[in-house]
């Protein structure tokens, strides 16, 4: 009767748990929806905020004074170098638009597929980052290079294509939330994980390459200063810093857990073993059965 009850709960248990499949599908409809409510509200709250136009150029020309002291002021020139060069702009536009939403996409679907552990600690990242960006983009709005042509600005994204201005409607978009640039920042964090747990090594160059590439292509198109990518890459390693810190934290350390030991089987003892039968099924004998000693009850062996 034992036997054949343990195999009815078992048969019970696995009828009420749903199949893995079901389960994982439930999780990853769970991210996905968390990470597009995530970003829906990031655009819109970037679009509600008062954007103080007067302010947000005041700062821009700060941001200007700070690269210029720093000998970093180089957006126009390298702007000039490649806009004889159609094939380059079209490159810094391609990257500039899908290089961004697409990847990151991609790179947290990848994660949460085959990285399951590992993808909290990018999700958290980018949440944490961009809740830090909001309070920035509110305190200190920066216009863009693209809305400074005295300086030899010019926005090559809308100049060619009106497909990045359709994608994120100006309407929802604060325009003058230039600092930090988390178009980089996020892209970095992609990046860090291609390179870091990638096992092809195609994707683990890409890794490497990607952010870069993203860099270049925030100044080229005029979307972005230098010092912006530098603000939002440090602000994206400080989102990972905290996000691998949570992470580690709630995560069960099952190596510093000491193991519960087993009692060892009788094997090499043949008076032990012979001890334990007498003193019945379930019960284990004492000391003093044991050694043959009296045992502390005052029994004698």
């Amino acid at each position: 009767m034992g036997l054949r009850d343990a195999a009815s709960r078992a048969a019970d248990s696995s009828q009420v748990q749903p199949p893995l499949v079901v389960r994982r599908a439930k999780n990853v409809a769970r991210e996905v929806v968390l990470i597009v409510t995530g970003i829906v509200l990031y655009f819109l709250v970037r679009g509600l905020i008062d954007s103080r136009v007067s302010i947000a150029f005041k700062n821009a020309g700060y941001i200007i004074d700070v690269e210029k002291w720093a000998h970093i002021f180089v957006e126009p020139d390298l702007q000039d170098a490649v806009s004889d060069h159609d094939w380059l702009v079209d490159t810094a536009n391609t990257v500039y638009i899908y290089g961004h939403w697409p990847v990151i996409a991609i790179t947290l679907a990848w994660l949460l597929v085959r990285h399951r552990d590992e993808y909290p600690r990018f999700r958290n990242a980018i949440l944490i980052s961009g809740a830090i960006g909001l309070v920035i983009f509110a305190t200190f709005p920066v216009a863009p290079p693209r809305f400074l042509p005295e300086f030899g600005f010019v926005d090559t994204v809308t100049q060619q294509t009106l497909a990045y201005r359709v994608l994120q409607p100006p309407a929802f978009v604060n325009q003058y939330a230039a600092v930090p640039s988390l178009h980089f920042g996020w892209n970095l964090l992609m990046g860090i994980a291609w390179a870091g747990l990638a096992g092809n090594r195609a994707a683990r160059l890409f890794g490497w390459l990607m952010p870069p590439a993203m860099l270049a292509a925030i100044v080229l198109t005029a979307n972005h200063y230098v010092l912006d990518g530098v603000i939002g890459g440090a602000l994206a390693m400080f989102g990972l810093l905290v996000a691998t810190w949570l992470h580690n934290r709630r995560t069960p350390r099952l190596k510093g857990t000491p193991s519960v030991q087993q009692p060892e089987p009788d094997r090499g003892d043949p008076d032990r073993r012979r001890t334990t039968e007498r003193a019945g099924p379930g019960l284990t004998p004492s000391r003093g059965a044991r050694t043959g000693y009296p045992s502390a009850a005052g029994g004698a062996a």
